[in-house]
């Protein structure tokens, strides 16, 4: 299978090759979690999976990477982004505000790149703990995949890096209100990128995407001879910029929700929306220009690109006043091929009821 190097092409193969393996493995999964013994657990569960599909759409495009090996890496990633929102729902709207409790769910983050690694009470700091091993079968569903992955070794070190990262942002971000800031802060000086300009919000926000961890091992099952100097050049491509604009765009279009339900959200930060804007442009224009550099640049710019029209297209862009009167300026940082995304989103897909494909049976 040739990957995509246009808007047109990689459309194309979304929708007829990724999207309908994205809707087949959400289904199963929608399924097994309303076995979840615990009403709790089975209730984000399903939340997680209802409210945050588009997650594992657009991580799933990454297996356009895979070759002949497709399926398999959209198994791999729908079985691994829903660990991720499962566990973000858990933390977000939680019955425990306890770092231990949130430090242990996300052992599972890193058992589940780990190949034949062991597995853990992931519940060991919870009230709730019966979920009728439907965390546990996510884990070892994701091991099952990167076990076949033929050069998943060369990778596994910077994936559990970056895993790594993002299980200790999501335990910082989510204790009690006064604590979240000086733990953020504090891990920011541990971990500052050298010779890169951010500061402990945009570093915060660059850990929260696992973009890189998915194109990583979508090219891991579709390349024997992928080798660790690849993986590595990836992973700084990736991180930070690629997946701090990922983040960014995310927080961006939930502001008006987060300020509602008094969530950390790191555009709050930025002493007004024009300093936001600009600094997201930049982001943006980083993002394009390492990726100038990267095996497949052609297919990375493409999404980097699409990481705009993804989110601009969003129902919440168009429901805020505010959101609206940026997302013309946000669009013209991607220029022609940002529009097109856009278009062919809004205009011929996302009317699309997604969560009644995902929840038909």
């Amino acid at each position: 299978m040739t990957i995509p190097t246009t808007s047109w092409s990689l459309m194309i193969q979304i929708y007829k090759k990724v999207i309908p393996e994205v809707y087949s493995c959400l289904h199963e999964w929608r399924n097994r979690a309303k076995e979840i013994p615990d009403p709790e657990l089975r209730e984000q569960a399903l939340a997680s999976i209802a409210t945050k599909t588009f997650h594992c759409e657009g991580g799933a495009v990454y297996a356009l990477l895979a070759g002949d090996n497709l399926k398999e890496a959209v198994k791999f990633i729908v079985a691994y982004q829903t660990i991720s929102d499962y566990l973000d729902n858990l933390c977000d709207r939680s019955t425990s505000l306890d770092p231990h409790d949130f430090s242990a769910l996300h052992v599972a983050m890193t058992d589940a790149l780990t190949v034949n690694g062991p597995l853990h009470d992931y519940y060991h700091y919870r009230e709730e703990k019966d979920d009728g091993g439907y965390l546990t079968e996510l884990v070892k569903t994701c091991q099952s995949c990167i076990l076949s992955f033929p050069s998943y070794s060369e990778v596994e070190g910077q994936n559990l890096k970056l895993a790594s990262l993002y299980s200790d942002l999501q335990v910082h971000k989510h204790v009690h209100h006064e604590e979240r800031e000086a733990r953020l802060i504090t891990w920011f000086e541990q971990h500052k990128v050298e010779g890169e300009p951010l500061t402990w919000y945009e570093f915060s926000a660059c850990t929260g995407s696992t973009l890189g961890i998915f194109c990583l091992s979508s090219y891991a099952a579709g390349d024997p001879d992928f080798s660790v100097e690849e993986a590595e050049c990836v992973a700084a491509r990736y991180f930070p910029w690629v997946q701090g604009l990922h983040i960014m765009m995310d927080y961006f279009i939930d502001q008006e929700e987060d300020r509602i339900e008094g969530d950390l959200n790191f555009c709050f930060y930025y002493e007004s929306d024009e300093a936001l804007l600009s600094r997201m442009e930049q982001f943006f224009k980083k993002a394009d220009e390492s990726l100038k550099t990267i095996r497949d640049h052609k297919f990375h710019r493409l999404i980097n690109n699409g990481l705009l029209a993804i989110y601009l297209a969003d129902e919440k862009v168009k429901a805020d006043a505010d959101l609206k009167k940026s997302r013309r300026r946000l669009m013209r940082y991607g220029g022609i091929t940002t529009f097109l995304f856009y278009s062919f989103i809004k205009f011929n897909l996302m009317k699309t009821d997604r969560r009644e494909k995902v929840t038909a049976s």
